[in-house]
């Protein structure tokens, strides 16, 4: 059968059509195409330049090489068990395998696999990167066009206190700065080089392993051989991120949803991020947001299924880590699409700008202002301001000077008017904007505060973007180099 190249030495019975399927990894590994070949070109000009293949040989390797890109993941023969032994027969097919046979020279599949999933995992994470900053982007600028927008801040889904969407969206926004701030921790973690450690013992051949790190960008080596090979903590730490991402965005999801539906109606959504009823013609569904919450499911999943993978396999490699890769590439996929969307969301919505004005001091929301007013007016403690205050929530409406007397002569037997406490503090505790225009503290809703987090917060972003930006470039550098280097041996024969 196909598999020829690989099993024609030791095994002399070929498996059936199902044991094939079972083991085998091709629909995962459309993911490595590109980055495998990459990997075949940096070690095959390495090997050229250590002086373990041939000049010409090096030339046939890599016009192969080139043969095979261009055709693409589909002119390969999908009966392999793995992508990589898919591409060297192929290779061998179109130069012979006295010149083809040589690219294998001193590699194992073992850190040819490791090190494609590197490649391909910390391009992903730089494309999320670039999606959370997206996201915070949309956020800030939502944020900055509501600064005086009011609304209820809810705790235990109760309403608590008047704040503002800007200070509401902040707090959404500098979350997935954290989340921008792990991936980047992660990535240092990704870009390592494990090729050159082959099966797990390394090789005999003299290999210049900073070599190929360097021509594939890399930051540095994985430099224990057995820890190459057989490490997939950087998929679950990547999985992890990929988890917490896709929280954070299933707690914003929730809120959008009830935001959406008429017993909230603070936002409606841009139709382009919803969807009808097939029988109930007047129906807008907020499907996106809902699929995003559901879709948190997916990474969440991932991260499961790779840490009950991982644990209790022995050094070095075991074939359990070929089902890892499945799930980071179905997790990172999901992640980034959610928070894509999600920035598409935020950045067309409507907001009904009135509605949350209304609600903003619906269930007494200035309560904790009044008996911080009390407080500071009358110098009661907080706790008998704060039982005063309680009496009078139980009643309807704002309570007038007069009412708030008649309580605290029950409560510590004088009234508040006669400790100073006067009817235009009492007006201006209930007002919901003098209460926010109150809370300039650090991270508080004050406009000002507002708008100095804004500013700071945007700056922080155009930092990271720039890191982003030093980053992509460092990595297309290395491959644009590694590419000429190709070139450059091709065009010698």
């Amino acid at each position: 059968m196909s598999s020829d190249i690989l099993r024609r030495g030791r095994l002399a019975t070929a498996p059936d059509e199902e044991i094939t399927k079972f083991t085998s990894s091709m629909d995962a590994d459309k993911w490595i195409f590109e980055a495998d070949i990459a990997v075949d070109m940096a070690h095959t000009v390495m090997l050229k330049e250590q002086g373990i293949i041939k000049e010409s040989d090096c030339y046939g390797i890599l016009k192969g090489l080139l043969n095979i890109k261009e055709g693409g993941i589909d002119k390969l023969d999908h009966t392999y068990e793995d992508i990589h032994i898919s591409l060297e027969s192929k290779l061998i097919d179109l130069v012979g395998e006295d010149v083809g046979g040589r690219m294998h020279s001193g590699r194992s599949r073992n850190d040819e696999v490791a090190t494609c999933i590197r490649l391909v995992l910390r391009d992903e994470m730089l494309g999320l990167m670039g999606d959370l900053a997206l996201l915070r982007g949309s956020l800030y600028s939502t944020a900055d066009k509501n600064i005086d927008t009011l609304m209820p801040g809810f705790t235990h889904l109760q309403h608590a206190q008047p704040t503002t969407l800007a200070h509401h969206l902040i707090a959404h926004a500098n979350v997935f700065g954290r989340d921008f701030d792990r991936t980047l921790s992660a990535y240092s973690r990704i870009n390592l080089s494990p090729l050159g450690a082959a099966a797990f013992a390394s090789t005999g051949f003299n290999i210049d392993r900073s070599r190929t790190q360097k021509l594939l960008g890399f930051d540095d080596l994985v430099e224990n051989s057995m820890d190459a090979v057989s490490s997939r903590d950087f998929l679950i730490e990547s999985a992890s991120v990929f988890a917490n991402v896709m929280i954070n965005l299933s707690k914003m999801a929730e809120e959008i949803v009830m935001w959406s539906t008429a017993e909230f109606d603070f936002i409606e959504l841009n139709d382009m991020y919803s969807s009808t009823s097939s029988i109930m013609p007047q129906k807008k569904n907020p499907d996106t947001a809902e699929l995003i919450r559901g879709k948190s499911g997916v990474a969440i999943g991932s991260l499961m299924s790779l840490l009950t993978i991982c644990k209790s396999l022995p050094l070095s490699y075991n074939r359990d880590l070929q089902e890892a890769t499945p799930n980071i590439w179905r997790s990172i996929e999901t992640t980034r699409a959610a928070v894509r969307i999600m920035a598409g969301i935020v950045g067309t919505m409507k907001v009904n700008i009135d509605v949350m004005t209304e609600q903003s001091v619906t269930g007494f929301t200035t309560a904790t202002e009044l008996a911080d007013t009390i407080v500071r007016a009358t110098g009661v403690p907080f706790r008998t301001a704060h039982q005063i205050v309680g009496v009078l929530s139980r009643g309807k409406g704002e309570p007038t000077l007069g009412e708030i007397d008649a309580v605290a002569h029950n409560v510590i037997g004088e009234s508040l008017s006669g400790r100073g406490l006067t009817e235009d503090m009492v007006r201006e505790a209930l007002d919901p904007r003098s209460n926010i225009k109150k809370r300039n503290v650090t991270g508080g809703p004050a406009p000002d505060e507002i708008r100095r987090s804004l500013n700071s917060n945007m700056v922080k972003l155009g930092k990271d973007e720039q890191k982003l930006e030093s980053l992509n470039k460092r990595i297309d550098d290395s491959i644009s180099n590694l590419l000429g280097v190709v070139s450059e041996c091709i065009s010698k024969q």
